[in-house]
């Protein structure tokens, strides 16, 4: 299992919401970079960096911050939030992103997911899925849909996607724990390696994901908590990642 710590960028900011609501968002930093450098240095072997303008309709921004942490190490990114393109995903990749992550797309546009595939290979593409109350959410999540998550899941397995972020909107930012029930229902389902995001508060919420490894569970996500000094990032590589 791997421990992915999270950077999300708010106007060039590290910042976290609640729930993803863009109004209860709380500034951590306004120097990326500095947290991308710690989380290497810890030991991380990815950085899951969330474009949150860019989820909420505002592409472009954050573009510059995103290329500098990406220039300055040397370990690969993942980046989400408002890729919604070939044309961006191509921008991406080209720029050393090591896969991006579409939610809206899998959704909306599920053949850019298929062309991404066939243009960049399964381990540049990533699907996410966010759920709110058994249902898929888009757009930043400010759009509620009446797709059932594992029928989204099904569907991507089906495109050729091999991984997918699962988030827990209803857990996200709320440092309760992670939904790891519906995480397990997923990988079990439809075969896919699922990584684990929203809730986790804990070294013992860290525990019960790589308890799941053997389950399908690839990695945990952790922002939040490391912000808030909840779980240092160091130990929890040393103590969980394999």
């Amino acid at each position: 299992m791997i421990v992915i710590p999270a950077i999300d960028l708010l106007d060039g900011k590290v910042v976290r919401l609640i729930q993803g609501q863009e109004q209860s968002a709380t500034v951590y930093s306004d120097d990326p970079l500095e947290f991308a450098i710690q989380y290497q240095e810890a030991g991380a072997r990815w950085i899951h960096v969330v474009n949150l303008d860019g989820a909420f309709g505002r592409p472009g921004m954050n573009d510059a911050v995103i290329e500098r942490i990406s220039r300055n190490v040397d370990i690969p990114i993942e980046l989400g939030g408002g890729i919604r393109t070939l044309d961006r995903i191509e921008f991406w990749l080209e720029r050393g992103i090591g896969r991006v992550v579409l939610g809206s797309v899998a959704v909306q546009s599920p053949e850019i997911i298929q062309q991404a595939i066939d243009k960049h290979g399964e381990d540049s593409i990533v699907a996410g899925i966010d759920i709110q109350e058994g249902k898929v959410a888009i757009s930043g999540w400010t759009e509620k849909t009446q797709i059932q998550f594992i029928e989204l899941a099904k569907n991507m397995k089906n495109l050729g996607i091999c991984r997918v972020i699962v988030t827990d909107i209803i857990a996200d930012g709320m440092l309760t724990g992670p939904n790891i029930d519906t995480m397990i229902d997923i990988a079990g389902n439809t075969g896919l390696s699922v990584i684990v995001s929203g809730g986790v508060g804990s070294m013992q919420d860290i525990r019960k994901v790589a308890d799941a490894a053997g389950l399908g569970i690839e990695g945990v996500i952790i922002g939040k908590a490391i912000y808030e000094n909840k779980i240092d990032v160091a130990q929890a590589i040393q103590q969980f990642q394999t």
